[in-house]
């Protein structure tokens, strides 16, 4: 089994897909890896520690792509018409292990079909326990949490704890969090040990004790639409024009309270939906900011510009990061890489390295995008 890990190309990335310690793990699996050179660069693993590990440094991605039975990459490969073609270096029959973007880049699923390659979309790993390990869009999502209320702590003009001091009391930093999923859960946890007073809002009913666990107060809209707004998987639903209309209502006076607000929801394959309206916005006070992790998917808040700093006539500052784990690409590196080794571990045959891969699994059923020339996942065939 040869397996290829490539340099990330996109603007911004930072991450590398494997990891030394991952690394030597599948060569004690019986496979070989090649990684490309300065492939981990940018998170400070340099090619002389993946050499130590047991890899062979690649001289291009096409040199590691072209004899691989296994491609890891963070992102989806880029295309011609993107300055670098990827998908051709990709040899028939390989594997592909990634965050594809599946449900929103169709075209790029045909020419991996095209292209002979079996192709898994990790961001679709199903939510179930078993999964957990393997789950990129919590580990990632995990450290975006933190980063976001690190940066916004990094901008605001004022103390996150209360300080009382000879010359007068400062008073704790307000901040309002939408989303309790992981990102939210850990931006409540870091806010609260920076000593900041913390507000949530979920649409799922069934976040408000974890909210509180963490020493949250939750902001509830409607107790039983919220009750029935999770979907089997995990993930929150679309809510109704009314649900949003009261949800905006609801925290609208928080939003005007607020020092620091960060937005972190998102409904996978759609648009992010529009929690902060302009209004809220003109109505925050001076020196305000805003942590929208949404701004990928076109953001929570009204305002947002993808990857950069916005400020407002009014003095708010807008945080748009499109990728915030990569802020923290060592880790978010070592993280990814582990979620990638647990997913492939099951599929190679100890000792050997060769392929054994159960087509039944739920595992594999979930996350199977491309296979024999088709594109066969039930939310992109046909």
């Amino acid at each position: 089994m040869q397996i290829a890990v490539l340099k990330e190309r996109r603007p911004g990335e930072t991450r590398v897909a494997a990891s030394p310690d991952t690394v030597k793990k599948f060569i004690a699996l019986g496979a070989q890896v090649a990684v490309e050179t300065g492939a981990g660069a940018a998170s400070s693993f340099n090619d002389a520690v993946f050499q130590e590990a047991g890899a062979t440094i690649a001289p291009s991605a096409a040199a590691a792509a072209g004899g691989a039975d296994m491609v890891f990459k963070i992102q989806k490969p880029m295309t011609a018409a993107e300055g670098s073609d990827e998908v051709s270096y990709l040899k028939s029959g390989s594997i592909l292990i990634a965050h594809l973007n599946a449900l929103t880049d169709k075209p790029l699923m045909g020419a991996l079909a095209a292209q002979g390659v079996t192709s898994f979309a990790l961001e679709m790993m199903p939510r179930i326990s078993r999964a957990q390990a393997m789950d990129i869009l919590s580990s990632q999502s995990n450290l975006a949490g933190y980063k976001a209320v690190v940066d916004a702590a990094a901008t605001f003009g004022k103390a996150m704890p209360m300080m009382m001091t000879a010359a007068g009391t400062i008073a704790p930093a307000r901040v309002l969090i939408f989303g309790a999923g992981v990102a939210g859960l850990q931006a409540i946890a870091t806010a609260k040990r920076m000593g900041a007073v913390v507000y949530a809002t979920d649409v799922r009913y069934a976040t408000k004790e974890q909210v509180e666990s963490l020493g949250g107060r939750f902001i509830v809209v409607d107790e039983e639409k919220m009750k029935a707004a999770q979907t089997a998987g995990g993930y929150a639903k679309e809510m109704d024009d009314d649900f949003k209309k009261k949800q905006a209502e609801a925290v609208h006076a928080e939003v005007l309270k607020a020092d620091i607000v960060i937005t972190t929801a998102l409904i996978p394959g759609r648009l992010a939906p529009k929690l902060v309206t302009a209004e809220m916005v003109a109505g925050m006070k001076n020196g305000s900011v805003i942590v929208d992790l949404a701004a990928e998917a076109g953001g929570n808040v009204a305002g947002t510009v993808k990857d950069q700093a916005t400020i407002t006539a009014n003095g708010v500052t807008i945080l748009g990061h499109t990728n915030m784990a990569a802020r923290l690409g060592r880790d978010a590196s070592a993280l990814f890489a582990k979620n990638i080794l647990n997913f492939v571990t099951p599929m190679l045959e100890k000792g050997t390295g060769n392929l054994k891969i159960n087509w039944d699994d739920e595992l594999i059923k979930g996350t199977l995008v491309t296979k024999d020339g088709a594109v066969v996942h039930a939310s992109l065939a046909g």
